[in-house]
């Protein structure tokens, strides 16, 4: 609707601090925050509104502008229901403006949004996104309300408030005959170059005359010739309302182009416009207009950022609060606030009596007690008054508490004015917690202006205006009111004042739910999972706690609020814990490889779990603080169990050295001898990794005297390995024929790889030397080259584990490590042609039948995409069977046929099929979704009664004439015959 004001403003420059209007939703879960100490809101910036932001407010901030506004009732502008009902007819933009008013006065959040009131403009998010003149919006939103407003009573809103007319004169020096023209003006624009001030710029333009003389002479229409001439300019009607444009942009045509004027440019916080104007016989009074609004930019001609100066005629907001606690020692102003806040009763009483309905909920009143003074009501006066509620009931002269106690009032024949001589209604009772205290306690002449730059509003002294007179942030718009104009004192510190109904309910419920919406977000802000292990569900094991039974009934999982004490949560446990006995202890523990391990006991009830650093998904073990289950419990961080790999020496089967390992959890305080007595010992030698070993895994032996460190201080830590060598046994040692230990033990750290190539190779198998970081790629190519086999299979071939069995095994990727493949030194591994699935492939075994032997399966290597149905059709195409009467069974971990895989279309990822499961190919097509197979059986009994019965009687089974069943049997055949029966599993349906 607004269209480009101008083009030159398409590389905007905004301080905004939201940014694009994507950026706003990405916390969309966050309530937004509320108004701070001003008790003012902002209006958040859609990306380059800012000019909008500053008209709006100051709009706000004009009350004969938004109590005309708010006037409109829904039988004249309709309702906001019905926009998209083409037969109603709504005027969208007035009633989106004062929603928006309802907002900024009502709505307890820091800033207001301007979407909906866009949308009515019908701006795009390219629009919202440029930033445009304020002066030339001023106009067209003006022209936009008054459009909207024809055939209403508020048609004549905007002429009433803004109207004046200046009359342009020339006076003919022969015949004295005047000429005059009148122009209609909303705003006056005024020159700053080469102008010292608004005054002086007004005095160029309706009291210096321009005289046609010499050269410039006038044509007069009464003498028909031209004659010398005065022309002259008056201001004739003047407006409740002057709007004032600044000409801070000007074009320099030597350089040929624009710039900003930033030179000094006064303007007055009261004007005396009677010399400007044509008739001046009416009383000063008439001519005087006081400065209320300073639309303010910052920056360059091309672009920059919009806030404004406002001034809050009907002290709506909070001004001196902060400004006050500023400032260096106490005068005594502060001493009466302070003396106020510390007396609960006159606090309360000064919050209820500005409440319109004077019945709020408690609930409420301790929130706004909260805001009002910065401090909750526990937090200041709990502990000498005891709970709100116990106090309002002890005060019950002057409050008035409903039956359920839910609402509190005062009563109507307790008011402020019955107060002491100290608290007299000349003097509030709590002046801080009045918007206008200001002006309540003789400093009615300060007048309270705020900055209000976008979602932040600013308190500021009158004299902080004077810093706009120049520079590159300087005043741009000025807006007058006339001093004549009164408020009435209904309307003094209370929002609430001529705001229609429907929108009070509506910013009511608003409030409400955002207040939901802040207590339950700042609930799950704060709530932090905690993990609760109780104690008489855990016994001692293996040097660390482990569950009796099984971690569901040994573990339970509590949401707690981290701003409640040590104290809340131990009462919480306790009354969860019916049946338990004793003191309730409460440690932090942590799940380590060996177990559950206590660390240190949380003390102090009175401390928060925030302040004790309790974090979220802790642990926590529930118990006496001494023993579980008869068994003292080692705690802290230095008898921390750790779990080792404990390797020693062995020979295999075929005479090759090899390696047992063992998981064993020591203390961490223990000393590393320990573990030669755990492993039965007596006398040996402890190797470590030596630091730093590079070329495959290298031990060194622990000296004797590193034996009496602690695994800790030997820097042992959970899954590190240690080896161990029984000196006794000599065959078996790791000791050269010299006597001195070796440091590495290479040699027996290999895999053997069988070579199940067909190929003229002689050698079967080989030892290849390699460790659990070893890549299988390495492996098989080294292998390839140690069995002198063709190069081409190193293109073409695949390393299989080798089980107990004999049975070759899924092959297992190049890229994997042994580690990875979960192999261990000493495996056997087959060196098969073909190559190993990748990543997305399955390598599946798969045979005929219900029952299938181990090593007897047939291979297939498919796509884990791959659907049962498409997957069946390959297994049948290789055993070369026709028909589809088939389907798929998985083998489960006895090697017997499972339940079918039903879900045909489903794929083989989404059924959990992994690379070396058996599937089983079964003869006979699967049932429909919801029918079943069930065997009937058909008794026939002996005796002659049964010959004569017909085939139909047999096969239906449908009773002969005797009343008797028949069965379905063989001739001449006796007892009974089992037959299959398809049916619906739910008959009737």
């Amino acid at each position: 609707m607004f269209g480009d004001l101008f083009e030159e403003d398409c590389s905007s420059v905004s301080n905004n601090q939201y940014g694009k209007r994507k950026k706003l939703k990405t916390k969309a879960l966050e309530p937004p925050a509320p108004r701070e100490f001003t008790n003012l809101s902002g209006i958040r910036n859609q990306g380059g509104t800012c000019y909008l932001n500053s008209l709006l407010q100051t709009l706000h901030f004009t009350p004969e502008f938004r109590e005309a506004l708010f006037s409109l009732g829904p039988e004249e502008l309709g309702s906001l229901e019905e926009k998209d009902n083409p037969d109603a007819k709504v005027r969208i933009i007035p009633l989106q403006l004062q929603r928006l008013f309802a907002q900024l006065l009502l709505l307890d959040q820091e800033a207001a949004s301007t979407e909906d009131l866009t949308d009515s403009f019908g701006w795009t998010s390219h629009e919202e996104m440029r930033q445009h003149d304020v002066q030339e919006l001023n106009r067209i939103l003006f022209s936009a309300l008054e459009s909207s407003l024809v055939g209403t009573s508020g048609h004549d809103l905007i002429n009433r408030l803004y109207h004046g007319t200046i009359v342009n004169q020339i006076v003919c020096k022969e015949c004295k005959n005047v000429s005059e023209k009148q122009e209609d003006f909303l705003d006056l624009t005024v020159a700053v170059k080469n102008v010292s001030g608004l005054e002086d710029a007004l005095w160029n333009m309706y009291v210096e005359e321009e005289v046609f003389d010499s050269n410039n002479l006038y044509h007069c229409g009464a003498c028909d010739r031209l004659v010398g001439a005065a022309k002259s300019a008056k201001l004739r009607k003047l407006p409740p309302f002057l709007t004032v444009s600044l000409l801070r942009f000007n074009f320099d045509f030597v350089k040929c182009e624009r710039y900003k004027e930033t030179s000094c440019y006064t303007f007055p916080l009261r004007i005396n416009l009677k010399p400007f104007c044509e008739q001046s016989d009416l009383d000063d009074s008439e001519y005087e207009y006081d400065l209320f609004s300073v639309i303010i930019h910052k920056g360059g001609c091309h672009g920059g950022h919009y806030h404004v100066y406002v001034k809050d005629v009907d002290h709506l907001g909070s001004w001196q609060g902060q400004k006050e606690k500023s400032k260096p020692g106490v005068n005594l102003e502060d001493h009466q606030n302070e003396e106020a806040m510390d007396d609960p009763l006159r606090t309360l009483k000064a919050i209820l009596s500005q409440e319109e309905s004077n019945l709020i909920p408690v609930d409420q009143l301790g929130q706004k007690l909260l805001k009002k003074i910065g401090i909750s009501w526990n937090k200041k006066y709990r502990k000498q008054y005891g709970p709100l509620r116990k106090f309002l009931q002890l005060h019950s002269q002057v409050f008035l508490l409903s039956s359920d106690e839910s609402t509190v009032g005062l009563l109507k024949n307790c008011s402020l004015e019955a107060e002491p001589d100290s608290q007299r209604k000349d003097q509030p009772a709590f002046q801080t917690l009045t918007s206008d205290s200001a002006g309540l306690n003789g400093r009615a002449s300060c007048p309270h202006w705020f900055d209000i730059n976008d979602c932040k509003v600013q308190p500021i002294e009158e004299k902080d205006i004077k810093q706009q007179f120049q520079g590159k942030e300087s005043a741009y718009m000025l807006f007058y009111r006339k001093s004549q104009l009164q408020r009435p004192a209904e309307a003094r510190a209370n929002p609430r004042h001529k705001v229609p109904r429907h929108l009070l309910d509506e910013m009511d419920a608003a409030n409400t739910e955002l207040q939901a919406r802040r207590a339950e977000y700042d609930s799950t802000n704060n709530n932090i999972e905690l993990h609760l292990h109780l104690g008489p569900h855990y016994h001692f094991f293996n040097g660390a706690l482990h569950p009796v039974v099984s971690e569901t009934e040994s573990v339970w999982d509590l949401t707690f609020d981290q701003r409640k004490t040590l104290g809340d949560l131990r009462q919480s446990i306790f009354q969860l814990l019916e049946s338990w006995e004793g003191d309730v202890v409460l440690s932090v523990a942590k799940l380590l490889p060996a177990g559950l391990h206590v660390y240190q006991t949380l003390d102090g009830d009175g401390l928060t779990l925030c302040e004790l650093d309790v974090a979220d998904e802790e642990d926590v073990f529930v118990w006496d603080g001494v023993e579980v289950g008869g068994v003292q419990i080692p705690t802290g961080s230095d008898c921390e169990p750790v779990l080792l790999n404990v390797l020693r020496l062995a020979t295999g089967s075929e005479g090759c050295p090899r390696l047992t390992e063992s998981l064993r959890v020591f203390p961490a305080n223990a000393e590393v001898g320990s573990v030669l007595t755990a492993v039965g010992v007596p006398a040996g030698v402890v190797l470590v990794h030596e630091p730093g070993s590079a070329g495959g895994r290298r031990w060194a032996a622990i000296p004797e005297e590193g034996l009496a460190k602690t695994f800790r201080e030997q820097g042992l830590g959970n899954g590190s390995s240690v080896l161990i060598q029984d000196s006794r046994n000599e065959n078996n040692s790791l000791l050269t024929k010299q006597g001195k230990w070796i440091t590495s033990v290479n040699e027996v750290d290999w895999v053997q790889v069988k070579n199940l190539c067909q190929s003229e190779s002689e050698e079967e198998h080989i030892t290849i030397p390699a460790t659990v970081n070893t890549v299988v790629f390495d492996i098989r190519i080294k292998a390839i080259k140690e069995l002198k086999l063709m190069k081409e299979l190193a293109d073409s071939s695949c390393l299989r584990p080798v089980d107990r069995n004999g049975k070759l095994l899924c092959p297992v990727p190049d890229s994997y490590t042994l580690k990875e493949a979960e192999l261990k030194t000493g495996s056997s591994l087959g060196l098969c042609p073909g190559k190993a699935p990748t990543s997305s492939q399955l390598f599946l075994f798969f045979a005929v039948g219900s029952g299938a032997q181990p090593g007897t399966e047939m291979e297939v290597i498919v796509e884990e995409t791959i659907s049962v149905r498409d997957c069946l059709k390959i297994m049948l195409e290789k055993f070369g069977l026709p028909g589809d009467t088939w389907h798929l069974r998985k083998v489960d971990w006895c090697y017997e046929a499972g339940e079918p895989l039903y879900e045909e279309e489903a794929t083989l990822r989404e059924l959990m099929i992994r690379s070396g499961d058996t599937l089983l190919v079964v003869e006979g097509r699967l049932l429909p979704p919801g029918f079943l197979k069930v065997p009937v059986w058909w008794y026939q009994p002996r005796g002659p009664a049964a010959q004569g019965t017909s085939l139909q009687d047999q096969t239906t089974g449908t009773p002969s004439a005797g009343g008797l069943w028949r069965a379905a049997s063989a001739p001449g055949s006796h007892g009974s015959v089992k037959r299959g029966l398809v049916c619906h599993a739910r008959p009737g349906h």
